[in-house]
């Protein structure tokens, strides 16, 4: 088993297959452009957080410090793309995003608590497949490279954690996150024809 000796974050319900290592692994150009993708969407994601709820202070100073990291990341991606020759370029997103977002209820408070958690979601399934990459990437650099973003994926899951233990109860937060970590590994259990970071 190719996945079984990493460790991964614990609201996950599934690990990653096989499938997918061997085939982000076969496909490292698509899959760093993809990524790159993913850093500027997180990025986004913490912006728009704050313009929906820019009263919650303890948000904004937080988010305002992912939204910075994940700008960097994003550059420092756009350098591995230079430096292999990978043309910026669009690509079609798997049906990952659309479904976790799918989930989100629609009505507030529970839109908020909701978005907070599947952000944190894909940031916990972020650190696994990094370090899968970093794990099995046969270029060595590269990999290396994905080691060194690991840890700041991890950091990222615990804030949005905690920013929901923030303004929700904790049994609420829980039980939620419980039910959207199921959705999450169900998006994940038939790997996407096409190699994404999130397929």
């Amino acid at each position: 088993m190719l996945t079984s000796v990493l460790s991964t974050i614990n609201a996950l319900k599934q690990p990653t297959s096989d499938a997918w290592v061997e085939q982000a692994v076969s496909n490292l150009d698509i899959i760093l452009l993809d990524h790159s993708h993913c850093e500027r969407k997180a990025a986004g994601v913490a912006l728009n957080f704050m313009f929906r709820y820019p009263s919650n202070t303890k948000m904004v100073r937080e988010l305002t410090a992912i939204a910075r990291e994940e700008l960097e990341h994003f550059d420092l991606v756009n350098q591995w793309l230079e430096k292999r020759n990978i043309p910026l370029a669009p690509l079609p997103p798997p049906p990952y995003g659309v479904g976790l977002k799918a989930a989100v209820r629609p009505q507030e408070p529970e839109r908020f608590l909701d978005s907070l958690l599947v952000t944190g979601l894909i940031e916990a399934r972020s650190h696994e497949r990094l370090g899968l990459l970093a794990t099995h990437c046969p270029d060595l650099e590269l990999a290396k490279f994905y080691k060194s973003l690991m840890a700041s994926e991890a950091r990222h899951f615990g804030i949005y954690w905690v920013l929901a233990d923030t303004y929700f109860d904790r049994e609420i937060v829980t039980e939620r996150l419980d039910e959207l970590s199921i959705v999450e590994s169900e998006l994940l259990a038939n790997l996407h024809p096409e190699p994404r970071i999130h397929s």
